[in-house]
């Protein structure tokens, strides 16, 4: 089993940074994939950045690529997401996903490929 618990979100100014965590407490399975996801109110979940658990492969949405940053701490089984610049549209809970193991295509970006979620933490960008 895996549980994911979020934090370090907050209120920021546009422009601005935060750095967004998620422990990860690993059971009696290993993951493959983290990711990051955020949902605003009255919109569905979208992807923002993903990583494999093990590598250095990263993923990353167009409209964060550049800003943001994933990035993992395997010894704290920790991974993180530095966003800089922030941009007023980029308010929303923020979600911590992971994936349990690889099977067939993984894309990252979908919220289907994930087995385990964490709470969610929320990020306010003011203008």
């Amino acid at each position: 089993q895996v549980q994911l618990v979020e934090s370090g979100g907050g209120l920021v100014q546009a422009g601005g940074s935060l750095r967004l965590s998620c422990a990860v407490s690993l059971r009696t399975f290993s993951i493959y994939a983290v990711g990051w996801f955020r949902q605003a109110p009255g919109k569905e979940r979208e992807f923002v950045a993903a990583s494999r658990w093990l590598g250095g492969n990263t993923y990353y949405a167009d409209s964060v690529k550049g800003r943001f940053t994933i990035s993992r701490d395997n010894a704290k089984n920790t991974v993180y997401l530095q966003m800089n610049s922030l941009k007023p549209e980029d308010t929303a809970v923020y979600y911590c996903a992971a994936r349990r193991s690889y099977s067939g295509t993984v894309q990252y970006g979908y919220v289907y490929e994930y087995d385990y979620w964490g709470q969610g933490t929320q990020v306010t960008i003011s203008s």
